[in-house]
């Protein structure tokens, strides 16, 4: 949506070029000739006009839209950035947990699924 609202915003900029660089009613575009009279140069510079706002509405939507899907990209990323933290955690403390199991006693613990040796 930007780049078809800069898109509008130039043809609008250019139709405002041409008027503004002509001397007289005539204008020269791509080979042809057009003499404008008074009420259609007056629709011609509404036309133009309404071109340029539609352009201008276009930019700011496009660069709102963009901006919240930034905004939620980030909260996103921190959402994900917070859980792999508290899942790192776990894991240390599981860890930890671990290592002391296998301190403690050793010997009488039994492995899972063997059987009593005595």
């Amino acid at each position: 949506m930007i780049v078809l609202g800069l898109l509008l915003v130039l043809l609008a900029g250019g139709a405002f070029a041409l008027v503004l660089t002509e001397e007289s009613a005539r204008y020269i575009l791509f080979g042809y000739t057009f003499e404008l009279g008074h009420v259609q140069m007056f629709l011609a510079g509404a036309a133009a006009a309404a071109v340029l706002l539609a352009g201008v509405w276009l930019l700011g939507s496009g660069s709102r839209r963009a901006a919240r899907q930034r905004r939620r990209l980030r909260a996103a990323r921190a959402e994900t950035s917070n859980r792999m933290a508290r899942l790192e955690g776990e894991k240390r403390d599981l860890e930890r947990k671990l290592e002391r199991e296998h301190t403690a006693v050793p010997g009488d613990r039994l492995v899972a699924g063997a059987e009593d040796p005595r």
